[in-house]
Order: structure tokens, then sequence, then C-alpha cells
């Protein structure tokens, strides 16, 4: 099978003007546009583009390692998961994971997370299970999230036997997620509260959003020497994926916002945050920190530096990206050792 180049998911600026058609036959015209990923039309069409390869669950597995995918809803939401298990013994921790994408493109058989995933079941020796959520515009949220809620309630059905049974240790889950899957992650847990079970809760480069731009928003540099994710793309994924007429205030884009719940009312499990320094996002996952923390929570966070967005995925992005990976998984595997 052929593998894309990593550096094709640069997202770039949405409804662009060269390049692309601004007219789709029958469908009116194109109202929302990120560049080599996906096109709204006016009449509610989605095309989404061949940014990355989709790749089968044995692909490039290793010997130590197996993978299967699993239907997680067959009747009404055709949710499934990839499902990554190290050939070790005795029971391990159990990931469940939320890929990125703004909600709105991703896959959990995109080549760059199953290899992404691979990697990391491998080193921080457990089971992960990535679930294939259902994406906006044609679900916009809270759909994302109620999926994640839907996996975990799978996920404890399958601790009454069979192979899971033996091989998992459901007392030591966590909750994991990139961009918009952490932003996945964190709602679920929100929502769940303490009868999730979490022993931790790893969010990397979270997607949020607000009205009032952070300093590192306004100061950004559109470009593809400084962030996969520019401004004008994040404003695009939040109009298609917020619910009609909201506002990048509703709770389900900004946690701080007036209308989320107060901070110091979450119970949420220990959480280790990991921030990009050239990421536009990075003040905003700082002021996170700092606010959860003042409501007394368990906050790890690491900034890594010289990279942007998604830069565990994007190695042909960002010349640190391999490095700041590794550093990444330890830090993921201390977290979840630790717990």
């Amino acid at each position: 099978m052929r593998r894309r180049k990593m550096g094709a998911i640069h997202v770039g600026e949405s409804n662009p003007r060269v390049g692309f058609q601004t007219q789709g036959k029958g469908h009116g015209h194109v109202v929302e546009e990120i560049e080599g990923l996906i096109r709204l039309y006016k009449d509610g069409r989605v095309d989404r583009l061949p940014a990355v390869a989709d790749v089968p669950c044995t692909w490039a597995l290793g010997p130590d390692l197996m993978s299967w995918d699993s239907a997680l809803d067959n009747s009404t939401t055709g949710v499934w998961a990839r499902i990554y298990a190290p050939k070790l013994l005795g029971k391990l921790p159990l990931l469940v994971y939320f890929h990125g994408g703004g909600f709105c493109v991703g896959s959990a058989a995109w080549s760059c997370y199953h290899e992404f995933l691979v990697q990391l079941a491998t080193t921080a020796g457990c089971v992960i299970v990535s679930v294939n959520y259902r994406l906006a515009p044609e679900h916009r949220l809270p759909a994302a999230y109620q999926d994640g809620i839907a996996a975990m309630t799978w996920v404890r059905q399958q601790a009454s036997g069979g192979w899971w049974r033996s091989h998992v240790d459901f007392d030591r889950a966590f909750l994991c997620g990139d961009s918009a899957g952490a932003a996945v992650a964190f709602n679920v847990a929100v929502q769940l509260g303490p009868s999730a079970g979490l022993r931790g809760l790893i969010l990397i480069q979270p997607f949020f959003g607000g009205e009032s731009r952070t300093a590192s928003e306004r100061n950004s540099v559109q470009s593809a020497a400084r962030s996969a994710l520019t401004l004008a793309a994040s404003d695009a994924y939040w109009r298609m994926a917020l619910p009609a007429g909201a506002s990048r205030e509703h709770p389900w884009c900004n946690p701080l916002s007036r209308g989320s719940p107060w901070v110091e009312q979450l119970r949420i499990p220990p959480m280790l945050v990991c921030i990009s320094e050239m990421d536009i996002l990075k003040d905003r996952n700082l002021e996170f920190c700092k606010a959860l923390r003042g409501a007394g929570k368990s906050v790890e966070q690491v900034v890594y530096g010289g990279v942007g967005h998604a830069f565990q995925i994007l190695h042909n992005f960002y010349h640190l990206s391999k490095p700041r990976t590794h550093e990444l998984l330890t830090h993921i595997k201390g977290f979840v050792n630790s717990r």
C-alpha cells in the first residue's frame, strides 16, 4: 500500500481562492472549505479529500502487537474502534483514544494515527481502544461527545469475560486524545464524572476555542513554517462543528466560558496536558491548565519546544517531530505507570 507523506495534512486557510472549485454541480456554492481536507456546500453536501491514506489494522504492527477493528454500535451511529494490544503477560492498563481533526475530518484508520498508536501501545505497554466517532458538519456537537460516552459504555461491557477480562486491568483506565479528540476526552470525563472510574486523563494539544483571541492566536504567523493549524482553519472547524448559531463561547468549545460548569465543581481525574510551543492553541492550553490547578485539580503540563500542532503525527512537517514524539511517548508512559 502506498503511504502518503504526513506533510500533506497541512490544514491551510479556509475558503482559499486558488486551486479549488467554488461551485459544486447541483450543490450550490462552497460555504466552508479547509484546503486539502474538507468542503461544505450550501445544500449541506460534504466532500472530504483524501489527505491521508487509510490503512488496515494489520499494517506495520511488528511481532509484539495485535490489532483488530470492532463495531461499537451497528444499529444507529456506525461508530467503531481500532484496538491495539501488546503481547505481554498480565493485565495491562486501558487507554481509550480519540483522534483529532477539528471534529470534521480524521479517522482511526488514518495511517498517521495508526502509526502513532502502534508506538504508544508498544511504549506504554497498554491496550488502546481508538474510537472512530461521528464527524461534523453532518453530525454536529455533541455527537462526538455522545459517541465517546457510548464507547466507554462498550468498553465497560467487555470487562465481563473473554479475552478482555484476562488481558485488561479495567481498574486502570485512561481517556486520551489529541486536538479535537482531546476535547472529546475532556468532555466525556466531565459528563461521566467519578462513575467512569478513570485513573487519568491525557490531553494532547486540546482543541478549545473562544471569541477573545489569546496572544498565541493573535501573534501567530499563518504559514506552513509555523504550525499545521491556522487560525482561519480553527474558526472554520468550529463553525462546522458547533450547533447552528452557537458562538465560540459555547461550553462545548470554551470550557472556561461563563456558560461552562464552574471548574471548582468539576469532578475529573488527574490530568496530563501536552502543549506545543509553536501551536496557536498554546496560550489557550496554558490558561486551561492554570484555571484547573487554581481550582485544586491535579494537572501536569508539558510544553514541547520547537514544534507546532499535531507534531506527533506530522513527522515530515517539523524537523523536531521525531525527538519530541519520543519525549511525548515517554511522558505518557510515565503518567500511566504512576497510576
